[in-house]
This record gives structure tokens, C-alpha cells and sequence, in this order.
């Protein structure tokens, strides 16, 4: 290891054992606030809306008869990115159906994939593989209705800001005319289309790129990877470099990876990848390809991130596939499953 790495694990490690002194005091945990009653909480919610230029008759059909869904609880207390480890979730996600899909999918729509390729940046297997994972292809894109799932979750104190803004931006779609209430449909957490987009991300990012007059992220396929591709692109993603890869850790120096330290800032995932270095560093420290050789010569920082019994060294385009979802077994995923495409 280079003196450079050296050094910054002895400052880090000393900032980390200073920080653990001082923690041993008892932290107070302050109490999640009640919400009101459900009935008192959904009339001040539609007096905002209206106030944020949502029609009156829109909340109305919106809003009206609509309760809080218990099924909606279960499921966001149970997320498999974070209840299963990373090997169950690819063993899960990563089938032999899939890649054979994949792969299919990135041949038959090769045509678009390469003029939306050359437009935003975004590697067209990175697409695929998305696109895949978030709805099957497009064979699932979710059936629940949106406005009473983000009513259960705004309602629901755990994330209520977050889920709060979200069910706006939804009410906001539906004011806009770009999808009707019938149709604006999607999973337990809200995510809509075949994108899965959050709503607040469908008025940012998606995309007509059919040239129809609309964003249309259920049906219009040119549109899905715009719309993707455009999310990656302004989430960092740059053309021509890999996310990045898997890595062998030789036994005599495991012991001081695993003693590297953690990013102090960023989602969740991002926190368990170490600072940024050079690859050339990696190199030094002796660090293998999974085939046993050194690694490649390039000019790009790469962090560290130990995975169950893997390890990898990931480039700065993973961080837009962390800001598609913040969670290693996700991303990486993404990346294996677009490394297995022709």
C-alpha cells in the first residue's frame, strides 16, 4: 500500500476510535410525532394541494373514499434490497431467464437503444438491464393504484416528508393531463411505469422521445429509455466508462481492506464504499482482477466496497446507478447483469 493510503487510514481510524470515546454517552432518541386522525389529516393535505394549483376537481376523484392501506406497511418494512445478502439477491434476480431476456431485448430494440445510446451517453446494455430489473422487462410495472399508496405512506410517520412531497408531485402528473387517474398505476412505494420512476422523478426526467406529445413511461418504449438514460446522464453517468468491476483480495492483505474506512457521507450504500482513490493506488496495494492479474492502467478514482464474500472496485458511473436506487445489491446487479450482455 502506497504511503499516501497509509496515511489517510491512520488519520481516518483515529478520527473513528476519538468519535467511539465520545460515544459511549447515551444518545436520546426523540419520539416519531403521532400523525391526527386520518379524516383531519387528508382535509389539510387537500387544502395544500390547492394551494399548490392542483384542481379542486381533481382532488376530488382523487381523494375522495380513500384510506390507508395496511398491505402498503408490510411491504415497506420488508425491502429485499435490504433483508436478503447480495449472493440470495442475485441468485434471485440474476437468473439464467433473465440474461437470456436481456439479451434478447438488447438485440430486438437495438435499433432505438443506439439512437438513444448516441444521444444521452448511456451504454444501451446499462438500459437493458434497468429496464429489467424494475419491471420485468415491462411485464410488470405495478398494479396498484398510486394516489392511496402515497396516502398510506404520506400518512405513515416513518417517511411521511419524503412520501408527502411524492404524493404532490403525483397529484401534480394527474393535473397535468399526462396520465389519467385509471391508469396511474405502479408499485407498493409509488414507483410508476416501466422505469419505475418515484413521481417526483417522472417531472424531472422522463422524456418524449417518441415525439408524441407526451412522456409516456407505461407504454411508449423509446420513451422508457429515454427516460432512463436521461436519468442516468444527469445523475453523473459518463460515455465510454465501465461502472466497474469485480476484484480478488489476496489473503495477506485482507486484513488491512477490511480495516479501510467508510465514506462519513451519502445514502446508505454510498457509506459502506471507502473514499475514492486512485486506481493506480489499488494497483499498488495489490488488489487482482478476478482472473489473477494486476489491474488495468487507467486514469479513472475507483472506492471499495466489501459485498458479502466479494469485493469490488466501482467508478464513478456506479454513483448514478446508487441514485436510481441506493443499494449495493441493486447497482451491482445492473452492472453484472450488463456485463453479461453481448
Amino acid at each position: 500500500m502506497t504511503r499516501y493510503l497509509f496515511s489517510l487510514v491512520a488519520v481516518l481510524l483515529f478520527a473513528f476510535a476519538t468519535a467511539a470515546s465520545r460515544a459511549q454517552e447515551p444518545v436520546p432518541v426523540l419520539p416519531i410525532a403521532e400523525p391526527p386522525p386520518f379524516d383531519e389529516w387528508l382535509a389539510a393535505l387537500r387544502v395544500e394541494a390547492e394551494g399548490r394549483g392542483i384542481r379542486p376537481e381533481i382532488l376530488d376523484k382523487a381523494l375522495t373514499g380513500i384510506t390507508p392501506v395496511a398491505q402498503i406497511l408490510e411491504r415497506d418494512r420488508t425491502q429485499a434490497e435490504f433483508t436478503l445478502d447480495l449472493e440470495d439477491y442475485l441468485k434471485r434476480r440474476l437468473t439464467r431467464p433473465t440474461i437470456r431476456m436481456a439479451q434478447q431485448m438488447l438485440t430486438k430494440h437495438r435499433s432505438t437503444l443506439n439512437r438513444i445510446e448516441k444521444q444521452y451517453g448511456v451504454d444501451a446494455r446499462v438500459l437493458v438491464s434497468v429496464w429489467g430489473l424494475e419491471s420485468n422487462f415491462g411485464r410488470f410495472a405495478g398494479v396498484r393504484p398510486t394516489i392511496p399508496t402515497l396516502v398510506t405512506l404520506a400518512y405513515d410517520p416513518r417517511r411521511a416528508t419524503m412520501f408527502r412531497q411524492e404524493l404532490f408531485s403525483a397529484l401534480e402528473i394527474l393535473n397535468n393531463g399526462d396520465i389519467e387517474l385509471e391508469r396511474l398505476k405502479g408499485s407498493w412505494a409509488g414507483a410508476l411505469g416501466q422505469p419505475q420512476f418515484m413521481p417526483s422523478s417522472y417531472l424531472e426526467y422522463a422524456q418524449d422521445f417518441d415525439g408524441d406529445g407526451r412522456r409516456d413511461i407505461w407504454s411508449s418504449l423509446p420513451d422508457v429509455f429515454a427516460s432512463i438514460a436521461f436519468y442516468m446522464q444527469r445523475h453523473g453517468w459518463t460515455s465510454g466508462i465501465a461502472w466497474g468491476r469485480e476484484v480478488r483480495v489476496p489473503a495477506h492483505i485482507r486484513e488491512k481492506v477490511l480495516a479501510f474506512p467508510r465514506r462519513s457521507e451519502g445514502c446508505r450504500a454510498e457509506r459502506l464504499m471507502t473514499p475514492p482513490q486512485p486506481l493506480a493506488e489499488w494497483r499498488a496495494f495489490g488488489l487482482r482482477t478476478m482472473s489473477g492479474g494486476p489491474l488495468p492502467v487507467a486514469d479513472l478514482t475507483a472506492s471499495l466496497v466489501q459485498a458479502g464474500s466479494r469485493s469490488f472496485l466501482l467508478y464513478n458511473n456506479y454513483e448514478a446507478l446508487l441514485g436510481y436506487n441506493c443499494a449495493h445489491s441493486y447497482a451491482l446487479s445492473v452492472g453484472l447483469l450488463a456485463n453479461a450482455l453481448k
